[in-house]
């Protein structure tokens, strides 16, 4: 990464409240300005949520998270596709269940096809818990969006959209082995 002149910050935001933008230079390319700055709109989102629900559930994004899942999946979900969901280690997968479980939110069952496997749902009052605080989430997202025009968000969306269906696509291609791909 260059290092030459400093980037001029964005109105409106301070030294203190730049955050992962201010890596960058004004001097360098726009695709990196444009990535931290989306990595510092998706942490300053997370970041607010975070605390939201911290203050007003008592519950962690990684509990919505996986509430949110077992939401969307009401025939119930293999502990190991949770974990896939998620991105997360199967052990993390258990400790949450276990104690999503012991607050009566989860129930755990046994798979039909595998009685090792376990299948688990969302009991009645984890789904009544998991809509309320959905419907607040909802209501923050929006808010965070609010102060762009329509017209903008439906471009920002489909100009997000066109990228990650270029990041698949590379994805799906072989690693390159050019000279610039390689550390040194």
């Amino acid at each position: 990464m260059k290092r030459g002149s400093r980037l001029r910050l964005v109105p409106g935001l301070d030294e203190h409240s730049i955050g992962l933008e201010a890596r960058a230079a004004s001097d360098d390319h726009m695709a990196l300005k444009l990535w931290l700055r989306l990595l510092a709109c998706s942490t300053q989102i997370e970041t607010e949520i975070r605390k939201r629900l911290r203050a007003r559930f008592g519950i962690t994004l990684s509990r919505f998270d996986y509430l949110a899942q077992l939401h969307r999946h009401p025939e119930g979900l293999r502990m190991n596709a949770l974990s896939r969901y998620l991105m997360v280690t199967g052990g993390s997968i258990t400790g949450l269940t276990d104690e999503l479980e012991k607050e009566g939110l989860v129930a755990r069952e046994p798979a039909p096809d595998d009685r090792r496997a376990f299948l688990l749902r969302l009991t009645a009052e984890g789904r009544r818990v998991f809509e309320r605080i959905a419907a607040e989430h909802e209501a923050w997202v929006i808010e965070f969006f609010s102060d762009l025009r329509a017209a903008d968000r439906k471009a920002l969306y489909e100009l997000l959209g066109q990228l990650r269906v270029h990041m698949a696509a590379r994805q799906a291609e072989p690693p390159s082995s050019s000279p610039s791909s390689e550390v040194a």
